[in-house]
């Protein structure tokens, strides 16, 4: 069983495959925030703004095997699109409370190249095509490898040093996005001092909401 919040077609916004046409699988749940506010103040990730909450959204719904949740994010990739290899990025919450080496054939079986971002905590199953891992806060990290690292900026307890020596293609700093919990600061210019002091990490912007793409 599969519980979706939502799912869409959309272009990647964040980091090394920013603009690429992409189907979304959020999937419900998380192990690092129940996703309800009450919570927030004392859960280890405290600046999501996602909502993961249940399957009402876009798409969303629960499946029961992966057969039928490939075939829903196929029916999602539009039919006249042409070029380019199909691309579903299972996201969260926390996709790998769910994602299994099941719904990773399926998907690889249906002609889709297949991507995860995650906050690290739990490995992954084999087979997933890029990786991508988002550190939070004082969360044990055990997933210390693969394409893509891409931290949220900044963070008092999760500073870049502590990740700059793990094994991944790409190292990002995404300025943190403080508007909706009316916090102080101007992240982008403090991120972008960062890169610039430390050339390995390069900046990443939430350039699906500078497009306004939803």
């Amino acid at each position: 069983m599969y519980a979706i919040k939502e799912a869409f077609y959309s272009l990647q916004g964040e980091g090394a495959r920013a603009g690429r046409a992409s189907v979304f699988c959020r999937f419900t749940g998380c192990n690092l925030w129940s996703g309800r506010e009450k919570d927030r103040a004392k859960s280890i990730c405290q600046f999501c703004d996602t909502d993961f909450i249940g399957t009402d959204g876009q798409n969303g719904g629960r499946f029961t095997d992966a057969d039928s949740l490939a075939d829903h994010v196929l029916s999602l990739w539009p039919a006249l699109v042409s070029g380019g290899k199909p691309y579903v990025v299972f996201t969260g919450g926390e996709p790998l409370l769910q994602l299994d080496t099941a719904l990773i054939e399926a998907m690889h079986a249906r002609g889709f190249e297949t991507a995860v971002e995650t906050n690290g905590t739990l490995e992954p199953p084999p087979g997933i095509d890029w990786i991508c891992v988002s550190p939070k806060g004082t969360s044990e990290l055990k997933l210390t490898r693969g394409n893509e690292l891409k931290l949220v900026y900044p963070q008092d307890d999760a500073l870049p040093e502590r990740f700059a020596a793990l094994n991944f293609e790409h190292f990002f700093l995404q300025p943190m996005d403080l508007a909706p919990h009316g916090l102080p600061g101007n992240t982008i210019k403090e991120t972008v001092t960062y890169c610039l002091h430390h050339p390995q990490w390069h900046l990443s912007l939430q350039t699906h909401k500078i497009a306004g793409i939803d």
